[in-house]
């Protein structure tokens, strides 16, 4: 006998298992719904400028009050750039956690 004759060949098997369909992509994605996400770098760049306009006008006013009180500073100037390093990195992070709350609730509404 050879290996080609029909007596030789495995039964197929008579109800093959459904293959699960794949789903439609035009079903997953829907191109009407934009999804409005926050640039990050807009709400950081902001966050410095304000943190360094805040800190230049908050160091200036302390150290004016402080030399009005009698006590000098030596370095005004050091004075004036930790207030100022310190109210941007403030700033910064509050901007930072504005912008997570706003992609937050960009996510929410879908």
């Amino acid at each position: 006998m050879s290996s080609t004759s029909p007596e030789s060949t495995p039964e197929q098997p008579a109800e093959q298992p459904a293959e699960q369909p794949e789903p439609d992509e035009h079903l997953l994605v829907d191109p009407t719904r934009v999804r409005r996400a926050p640039r990050y770098r807009g709400f950081f760049s902001v966050g410095a400028v304000v943190g360094i306009v805040v800190g230049v006008v908050l160091g200036v006013w302390l150290s004016g009050i402080a030399t009005d009180a009698g006590s000098s500073l030596l370095k005004p100037g050091v004075f004036v750039s930790v207030i100022v390093l310190g109210t941007t990195a403030f700033f910064v992070l509050l901007a930072g956690a504005v912008a997570l709350l706003a992609d937050r609730r960009s996510l929410r509404r879908r």
